[in-house]
């Protein structure tokens, strides 16, 4: 199992050109291309734990190749 970042683009509902960039680190046992299908749930429970904003966009990245953020 590696771990793979998910990588959100999310805006605020009340102001929506103010975006930012969260890290959401999750266990993958496959490519980055197989993380784009199993982000689902880890969107859904990230908008969910997050009613303020909506999600424009999302990615995935190996941590180590993103700098290191989380």
């Amino acid at each position: 199992m590696n771990l793979v970042d998910l990588i959100v683009l999310a805006c605020t509902l009340a102001n929506p050109s103010a975006c930012h960039e969260y890290h959401v680190l999750f266990q993958t046992s496959g490519s980055l291309q197989s993380c784009m299908t199993q982000a689902q749930p880890y969107l859904a429970q990230w908008a969910g734990e997050h009613p303020a904003y909506q999600i424009r966009r999302w990615r995935c990245a190996w941590p180590d190749q993103e700098g290191g953020k989380i």
